[in-house]
């Protein structure tokens, strides 16, 4: 008889964040994501420890993400175009992040919080 071995799948919250601005920044009517005073603060971090590591920082401004015992929680802060109502670019998002991580990461999804920063109108 041989003993199946045990082996244990971590996906880092980097990875998430990355699948989620992705995500995001696809739908449209997103103009781009724009993190706040906590992420700048967050995301310098994170490009610092991923270059310690050697590693290329994955694109994720504006996402941050907390993964629980069970699900993700996202929150995602991103400036919208005055062309579209955005409330329903907010929606919009929060459908395309939710179905992406779970499809790319396996990964059960509690809740995806998006932050209008700011309404851009061009002229």
């Amino acid at each position: 008889m041989t003993a199946v071995a045990h082996t244990e799948y971590v996906i880092g919250e980097a990875v998430v964040a990355s699948v989620a601005a992705r995500a995001a920044a696809a739908v449209s009517g997103v103009v781009r994501l724009e993190p706040g005073l906590v992420g700048l603060v967050a995301d310098w971090g994170r490009t610092i420890r991923q270059r310690w590591q050697g590693m290329t920082p994955a694109p994720a401004d504006g996402v941050r993400v907390r993964i629980g015992e069970d699900a993700v929680t996202i929150q995602i802060d991103l400036v919208t175009s005055g062309f579209d109502q955005a409330a329903a670019v907010g929606q919009a998002v929060q459908r395309a992040v939710t179905r992406a991580v779970a499809t790319q990461t396996g990964l059960a999804v509690d809740a995806v919080s998006v932050s209008i920063m700011d309404i851009e109108v061009s002229r």
